[in-house]
């Protein structure tokens, strides 16, 4: 695996640090964030997706909470890498 450092929240001390990687042979993000709270999850899971898609979220998943300024270290699709 082959992880490119795309960016880290700005002025975090280094305990509290959301930080965003691209994976260059798969096109995959890996993103170190916050854990959404309970009250999050149950709100995703009330929102929903699709229908007839469970809202279980399953062992090998969790929902995160990305903070906005870390979308500027998103790769576009029309931008260069």
């Amino acid at each position: 695996m082959q992880l490119r450092f795309l960016g880290i929240i700005p002025n975090t001390p280094d305990t509290d640090s959301p930080t965003i990687w691209l994976d260059e042979d798969s096109g995959d993000l890996l993103i170190q964030s916050y854990k959404a709270t309970e009250e999050e999850v149950k709100a995703c899971q009330e929102t929903g997706s699709i229908p007839g898609h469970s809202t279980d979220v399953p062992d090998h998943e969790t929902v995160i909470r990305l903070p906005k300024v870390m979308l500027n270290y998103v790769p576009r699709p029309d931008s260069e890498q």
